[in-house]
């Protein structure tokens, strides 16, 4: 029987308690340079406004893609100075996870730091 009425208010609890959940399946997207490259993470700095973003990486991660979608990249090849685009969302406790990262070319040319 207390099981019964304890049930309503898990359901409000997570209703409305958990604003986390809300950000769990928004993607979002990120542009700048990478400062940093590691087998778990990668930083990624905004050229413009200096704003730095750390994110997490999976291993074994194969995401790496080029701008057109034709050529897929090792994260090996991704190295500070060039241009990316983070594609990732925010689960749990706000961290930040890539779920793609694209390398941004010009051309044939990998886009660097000037």
């Amino acid at each position: 029987m207390r099981i019964i009425r304890f049930l309503p208010v898990v359901a409000l609890a997570l209703a409305f308690g958990a604003p986390h959940a809300a950000l769990a399946g928004k993607t979002n997207t990120f542009y700048g340079l990478t400062l940093h490259v590691s087998t778990n993470n990668i930083k990624v700095q905004d050229p413009k406004t200096k704003e730095t973003l750390s994110f997490l990486i999976l291993p074994k991660f194969d995401q790496v893609f080029s701008d057109d979608g034709k050529t897929t990249y090792q994260m090996k090849n991704v190295h500070p100075g060039q241009y990316v685009r983070i594609i990732y969302d925010q689960k749990g406790l706000g961290v930040r996870h890539a779920d793609k990262i694209i390398v941004m070319t010009k051309g044939n040319k990998t886009i660097t730091k000037q």
